[in-house]
Formats: C-alpha cells, sequence, structure tokens
C-alpha cells in the first residue's frame, strides 16, 4: 500500500438504532436523523446512508473532476456530477453497494470530456477507496 500523507481527518458518531438513529459530526457542522427509506420497509421522511454516500461521492468526484479539468485547460463551467448509490443483496446474504456516476461537461467536446472523467476518477478519494470493491459505472452525457 502506498504511503498517505493525512491532509484531514473528520469523524461522525451514530446513536440510536443504525439505520433509523442519529448521525453527527463531532464538530456539529452535520447533525441529521437517518431513516431506512421506505423502499426497504423504513419509515423514510429522513436521509440515509445511501444518500449521504451518493452526496459525499458526487461533491468529491466534482471536486477531482474541476481539478483535472482546470489542470489540462479545460473549461468546467457549470459541470454536473450526478451520483446514483444503489443498495443491493448478495447470494451469501451480504449486502452490496453499486454506484453510477453521470457527468456532464457542457463546455468541453465529448472525447475531452471522457478523457477528463478518466482522470478525475483516477483522482478522486471516493474512487480510490472502492476500486475494486464496488462497481463504479462513470457516464458522460
Amino acid at each position: 500500500m502506498a504511503y498517505m500523507k493525512t491532509l484531514y481527518t473528520t469523524t461522525a458518531i451514530a446513536t440510536g438504532d443504525g439505520r433509523n438513529g442519529h448521525v453527527q459530526t463531532t464538530d456539529g457542522i452535520l447533525a441529521t436523523d437517518v431513516r431506512m427509506p421506505a423502499e426497504l420497509g423504513g419509515p423514510g421522511g429522513s436521509t440515509n446512508p445511501e444518500q449521504l454516500f451518493a452526496a459525499g461521492y458526487a461533491a468529491c468526484f466534482h471536486s477531482a473532476l474541476k481539478r483535472v479539468a482546470g489542470a489540462d485547460g479545460v473549461d468546467a463551467t457549470d459541470s454536473e456530477v450526478v451520483a446514483d448509490v444503489s443498495l443491493g443483496a448478495l447470494e451469501n446474504g451480504s449486502f452490496q453497494l453499486a454506484v453510477a456516476l453521470e457527468v456532464t461537461i457542457p463546455g468541453a467536446e465529448r472525447d475531452v470530456a471522457e478523457k477528463v472523467v478518466a482522470r478525475a476518477h483516477e483522482v478522486c478519494p471516493y474512487s480510490n477507496a472502492t476500486r475494486g470493491n464496488i462497481e463504479v459505472v462513470l457516464t458522460v452525457a
């Protein structure tokens, strides 16, 4: 494993009943109830771990995209990353996530956008953390 110089660390705490509980960061900036989605038989009405993961991945990938685009001289104005995170059941009874990232870069030709997205996927910490662990599908819109 390659050496990683830590740049930032945050801490979150989950309390209550897991997916029907509460999460918050130790600095208090994020504090919210979580609920199992109605689609999974839960009460819904609040965010859930998959939504939080989708939001984090979308934001992180967008940051990586902007960084790579800027370094390559590609106009990423009005770019957008949509993250779909799916929760699925495996045959052995455990659960797995899958991610689909749809990226729009209006100021770039498709072939250029595809190269920027591929490079962003190499830079993004979420992509690096999930690589080889879950399916991540990249689409340039």
